[in-house]
């Protein structure tokens, strides 16, 4: 049976709120429903990787982040989209966790639960020195958004990962989806 595909998507700055904020102000792009869905049709895993760093700094409790995961699957549901699964990293960085992006740790537990192929898969996301240092570590294709914190990633902060390129500069996530849909072989062609 062949791996599975994904594309990682980034939560806040890629699919809705302010790329430095957390799930409390959370809200979605206009675009990034229509992008999910585009996934959904065409069979290939949409896995959003978060890292939540305000719950180890107190400033939320989990079960809190629990409930507003909750509403934000709902309101895909509502919209006629859903993503396979939501990964959170609660820790700050002096926790010295594996799963803090860019570190492995959240991409190795998707891949381990839904058998993914990581090198055929892409991360989307907002923020060069976590989400495209984080597709680079893993060997995934990393594109990142010019929305959140994209136009700081690429010009003010390009310094803090300076030696990875993206794979692909998009305006948003919903261009970065149609982009890998033109792509040869997706959606595949068996699953």
């Amino acid at each position: 049976m062949m791996k599975k595909r994904a594309v990682f998507l980034d939560l806040q700055g890629t699919l809705g709120g302010k790329g430095d904020g957390d799930v409390r102000d959370f809200s979605f792009y206009p675009y990034a429903i229509d992008a999910i869905k585009l996934l959904n049709e065409s069979g290939i895993l949409a896995i959003v990787l978060t890292n939540q760093s305000h719950i180890a700094k107190g400033h939320l409790t989990y079960p809190y982040y629990e409930k507003r995961v909750n509403e934000i699957t709902q309101e895909l549901k509502n919209s006629g989209a859903y993503v396979d699964g939501i990964y959170c990293c609660p820790h700050a960085s002096e926790d010295n966790c594996s799963c803090k992006k860019p570190l492995h740790g959240l991409v190795r537990q998707a891949e381990a639960d839904f058998d993914i192929d990581v090198q055929d898969s892409f991360i989307i996301g907002d923020m060069g020195i976590s989400d495209m240092a984080l597709a680079n570590n893993v060997g995934a294709r990393g594109i990142l958004v010019k929305t959140g914190l994209g136009i700081g990633s690429l010009t003010t902060y390009r310094h803090t990962w300076d030696d990875i390129e993206p794979y692909l500069v998009s305006e948003n996530v919903l261009d970065a989806v149609e982009h890998i849909l033109t792509l040869g072989g997706w959606p595949p062609t068996s699953l």
